[in-house]
């Protein structure tokens, strides 16, 4: 299933809605501006939080956090070293490990595990400038299938990004 985002939707402070194909409002990213660290909060269409994202403090490497309840669900991190191109790790806590590659400030991108395609990031699928989709593989029944999950990576992926002023080399 394709959500919709726009390009600027990360930035703090900001609430930005994510929309199906159909342009229902699905979910809210709410930017928390009045915090000491990066946080965002996931919510659906009727304000509910689903996900909390915060950075971390105090890391070796940038790294964000994803909860669910208080209890970590996921950590988005770079990669330490990788000569080739930029990559993310998304370690989770009950399911294997995903990883994250492409262009990420070009939005082109793809999130995948040992089972798979777990989702594609693409600018190429809209015509219009600031928006590009979210292609959630929601047949999957493990965490790939769960879209609030993956549209987490995907704010993390994007926050860390922009704070960097780096493109992920191909």
């Amino acid at each position: 299933m394709k959500f919709l985002v726009r390009e600027r939707m990360f930035d703090i402070g900001d609430d930005y809605w994510v929309t199906d194909e159909a342009d229902r409002r699905v979910f809210l990213v709410d930017g928390k501006a009045m915090r000491i660290r990066t946080t965002f909060e996931l919510k659906d269409a009727e304000g509910n939080e689903l996900l909390t994202i915060r950075k971390k403090l105090l890391s070796v490497r940038d790294a964000m956090k994803i909860e669910r309840d208080g209890d970590t669900v996921a950590t988005v991190r770079k990669r330490i070293i990788n000569p080739i191109k930029d990559k993310f790790v998304v370690d989770l806590k009950d399911a294997d490990d995903w990883e994250v590659s492409g262009d990420f400030l070009g939005k082109e991108y793809v999130i995948s595990d040992p089972n798979g395609t777990v989702a594609h990031i693409s600018r190429k699928w809209f015509r219009i400038r600031d928006t590009y989709a979210v292609d959630v593989n929601t047949y999957r029944t493990d965490a790939g299938g769960d879209p609030a999950l993956v549209l987490s990576v995907a704010v993390c992926v994007d926050a860390m990004t922009e704070e960097d002023g780096e493109a992920g080399d191909d």
